[in-house]
């Protein structure tokens, strides 16, 4: 039986994937709360795996939250991120850890890049500035595992997926992204019984977002392909791989869409006068699906979903 660390199993994604990896019979979860085993201190991480027997990772673990956020706590974002990425990366290797897998972030890739975001557009450009210290994570992360797999023949792979939502998102009114904060406000307004909802920008700008059970489960596609598989479908120095849909929509059919799930029959108000940010975040997802994965919800689905989990966890989601 299979001894698999979900580190951050609290979070959004961890929790996702645990859920998942509950449905099996050959495997046991490990894990750990952050008041349990802090991932950014390398002396309880290194006596964690050298006295676990671990045998897979899923490395879900991270600081994030929206550009208000990013904005506010620049320097906690990049030491967190990259203390605990090159931590448990490190220890894994120590310890002889069969498979890693760490979960990225689309804002890896720069910000003028051509549309959709191929995994071959790393560090071809300038990032993003709102998210920069958090990319930068990132990006180490995926060049660590890279560079153990080259020095010592590990099998460590990386998954960058696109926006993500769903159940144990953090729906915080200031750090939390987009559609938690929109399901919030939306759902705040039907209740007041508000005739208008003020949103930020144009609504012009387009995202890509993908449900967080479908990232679990892509993330276990990814885990399960063979060695000489997954080494195919990347390269020496490309051994990352995109997660999303492939399909995009504005922030303004978002918007709608949200209004429709909520019930919020009002009039929803673009406040042009606040940033677009970047008007175009497509994923490239053609090697995930020359590797057999394709998502499942559609964006209205997935929306039910989520606030359907919503209305059932209010008081107890994470802020």
């Amino acid at each position: 039986m299979k001894r698999i660390f979900v580190a951050g199993h609290k979070g959004m994604v961890g929790s996702a994937i645990v859920r998942l990896l509950q449905r099996r019979d050959d495997v046991e979860i490990v894990t750990r709360s952050r008041s349990d085993l802090d991932l950014v201190d390398q002396h309880a991480v290194t006596s964690f795996f050298a006295a676990e027997s671990i045998d897979e990772v899923y490395l879900a673990a991270a600081k994030v939250g929206g550009i208000h956020a990013n904005n506010s706590y620049p320097a906690e974002f990049i030491y967190e991120n990259l203390m605990l990425e090159c931590n448990v990366i490190h220890a894994a290797y120590e310890a002889s850890v069969e498979k890693l897998l760490l979960l990225g972030s689309s804002c890896i890739y720069p910000r003028a890049v051509p549309q959709p975001m191929q995994e071959s557009a790393l560090l071809t450009g300038v990032l993003e500035s709102t998210n920069e210290p958090y990319a930068i994570a990132k990006i180490a992360g995926i060049k660590l595992c890279e560079s153990y797999n080259r020095q010592y023949g590990c099998d460590f792979r990386s998954v960058m997926p696109t926006n993500l939502y769903g159940p144990h998102d953090n729906f915080h009114p200031e750090n939390s992204h987009v559609i938690p904060a929109l399901l919030r406000r939306f759902h705040g307004a039907t209740l007041n019984g508000d005739q208008e909802i003020t949103v930020w920008g144009s609504g012009k700008p387009k995202r890509e977002f993908l449900h967080v059970d479908d990232m679990a489960k892509a993330c276990l596609h990814v885990m399960g392909l063979e060695k000489e598989v997954y080494g195919k479908c990347t390269e020496p120095m490309l051994s990352h791989i995109n997660v999303g849909t492939g399909v995009d929509c504005t922030i303004r059919e978002l918007a709608e869409t949200i209004a429709s799930v909520t019930g919020f029959g009002g009039k929803i108000v673009w406040d042009t006068s606040k940033p677009d940010g970047t008007m175009r975040k497509l994923m490239d997802v053609s090697r995930l699906e020359k590797l057999g994965w394709v998502y499942s919800y559609s964006l209205e689905a997935g929306l039910r979903d989520a606030y359907g989990w919503f209305l059932e966890n209010q008081g107890a989601y994470r802020e």
